[in-house]
């Protein structure tokens, strides 16, 4: 057993540590997790040393209530340098690297999750759960025989109209659902949450599925199961590709995986398993919340004057998790047509109960990632919103909460987690980085920099809103400034690293194998070109 380490702490911030430890009650084993050496679990700290930042709740909530888009639909709020598909490409990803399937009995085991559990990796296990024998519902299976075959099942999206007079037809364009309850069958139900996140969740069905014909094509040996294996690697590799050379190189600046590559990790290090920063889950990763839209041209019948615009709470409503899509509602039996439509819309359009997405929503492609497409009548491409601390309101302020309650502000309930988990000031983290601070100045600009400066924040700045704000300051709100765009980057790189499935670990000079329109890169153009399903409204 590991000896406790007496430390010498001069500040008594420094007892707020992993899983609640202090200092002097932490193993050896414990503090070299810690210090990026060894393995903390589940759960960890890229900057275990630096004091934890303490804010009281009513700073924080004038600092929230002051990080709101004012104007969202102002064109001088859009980023054209980073496609509107990748704020919803990036929500995918985060399902994917915090999806846990450790057995609920491993998980009692270890609560702290220290042995037992399932470490952060892109590996599509949201795609592909357990695979085909331990959860065969996610898998084409053969009625006859009822042997389960090497490709993932696709939903159909029924018929439905265009408003013209016309009809969408029927098309394979939905997540496969049970069709007693609506419920997606797929391996992480968040990815229903909203339509965005649920259609990127079925390209990447559609993408392995396009792989398995491709091997087929090139004359693959082997059984379904072999079939199944090669597939799952393809699409798991250049996923990681994707991730780390279009995504995240998008958020930070081009060249800089490889530069971190050949320097190596300096902040996010560990032994064998990679860990989850907090540095990263709760300040860093949610620049996502930044990026949102208030409205979307989701395809040629619902976008900025057409029958309606693809809003925020339209790509809620056509889901299952979140949405109208349901099964027979039989203990509901009062509920009318008017109750599952939106405004402006023909409530005859979608009867109730709807059990699967009507073919009329089914993205276009072109809509939300850069395929080239040439300005047409009624063709607008959507960029994401600028990174920096200001939210789109229907973002800001959730709706299912009692009027008046912080607890719906989206950015109050992010920086009292930052203060929850004893997450460090920005300017400690900018510090034990080497990079130069945002300048008080700098902090204090804005709105929602005044009244971080009320409270004295400028000076000691919570890390969630010192990445948005670096962003905005030093990039224009283009891209992630050098502290947000080292976490991002260090920790995609090191969980590709640390997953010895993937291209890093099996073939480091690996380099994509997929028809591509650059031979050097693979892109999500290129994935969703590959599975030749961009624009299948029309």
């Amino acid at each position: 057993m590991n000896k406790p380490l007496q430390l010498h702490v001069s500040d008594p911030k420094l007892a707020k540590y992993h899983h609640g430890q202090t200092t002097r009650q932490m193993s050896r084993a414990s503090i070299e997790a810690l210090s990026g050496h060894g393995d903390p679990g589940k759960f960890g700290r890229m900057f275990a040393f630096q004091a934890p930042l303490e804010v009281p709740d009513h700073a924080l909530q004038d600092l929230a209530m002051a990080m709101i888009d004012t104007d969202p639909e102002a064109k001088c709020g859009d980023n054209p340098h980073i496609p509107a598909g990748f704020t919803y490409f990036g929500q995918f990803v985060d399902h994917d690297i915090t999806l846990d399937l450790t057995p609920p009995e491993q998980q009692l085991a270890d609560p702290l999750a220290t042995r037992n559990f399932r470490t952060p990796a892109l590996d599509l296990d949201s795609v592909y759960g357990r695979g085909p024998d331990e959860n065969p519902e996610l898998y084409v299976t053969d009625p006859a025989t009822g042997r389960v075959g090497p490709e993932l099942a696709i939903g159909v999206a029924e018929a439905s109209p265009d408003f013209t007079g016309a009809e969408v037809a029927e098309m394979r364009n939905d997540l496969p659902r049970d069709p007693a309850t609506g419920r997606a069958l797929i391996g992480d139900p968040r990815n229903d949450e909203n339509l965005m996140v649920a259609q990127t969740h079925l390209s990447f069905l559609k993408f392995h599925n396009a792989i398995v014909a491709w091997l087929r094509d090139r004359g693959f040996k082997g059984d379904d199961r072999a079939l199944f294996t090669e597939a799952r690697r393809l699409a798991t590799w250049h996923y990681q590709w994707i991730v780390l050379y279009d995504y995240v190189e998008r958020l930070t600046e081009p060249g800089l995986v490889n530069r971190i590559k050949h320097r190596g990790r300096q902040f996010y290090r560990f032994r064998v398993r990679p860990y989850m920063p907090v540095e990263f889950s709760a300040a860093a990763f949610r620049l996502g919340h930044a990026q949102v839209r208030e409205n979307y041209s989701h395809n040629r019948i619902f976008r900025p004057g057409g029958v309606a615009s693809g809003t925020l709470a339209n790509l809620f409503f056509f889901t299952g998790l979140s949405g109208a899509i349901v099964g027979d509602r039989v203990n509901e039996p009062g509920l009318t047509n008017e109750e599952f439509v939106i405004p402006g819309q023909d409530p005859a359009a979608f009867p109730p109960p709807m059990r699967t997405l009507p073919s009329n929503w089914v993205v276009d492609w072109r809509r939300f990632f850069d395929f080239g497409t040439p300005d047409g009548p009624g063709f607008e491409a959507n960029d994401t919103r600028l990174i920096n601390p200001l939210l789109t309101p229907t973002l800001h302020t959730l709706p299912g909460n009692p009027e008046g309650s912080m607890e719906a502000v989206l950015p109050f309930r992010n920086l009292r987690r930052g203060v929850q988990l004893g997450l460090p000031s920005g300017q400690s983290v900018a510090r034990a980085m080497g990079h130069p601070e945002l300048s008080e100045a700098d902090l204090s600009a804005g709105a929602d920099g005044s009244a971080a400066a009320t409270h004295g924040l400028h000076k000691e700045t919570p890390l969630w809103y010192y990445i948005l704000k670096e962003a905005e300051m030093v990039h224009q709100g283009q891209r992630l400034g050098p502290v947000g765009a080292t976490i991002v980057a260090e920790t995609f790189l090191g969980m590709v690293h640390g997953d010895h499935a993937s291209f890093l670990w099996q073939r480091r000079d690996w380099t994509p194998e997929l028809p591509r329109a650059d031979a050097d890169t693979f892109t999500m153009v290129d994935m969703l070109t590959f599975i030749d399903d961009i624009n299948p409204v029309g």
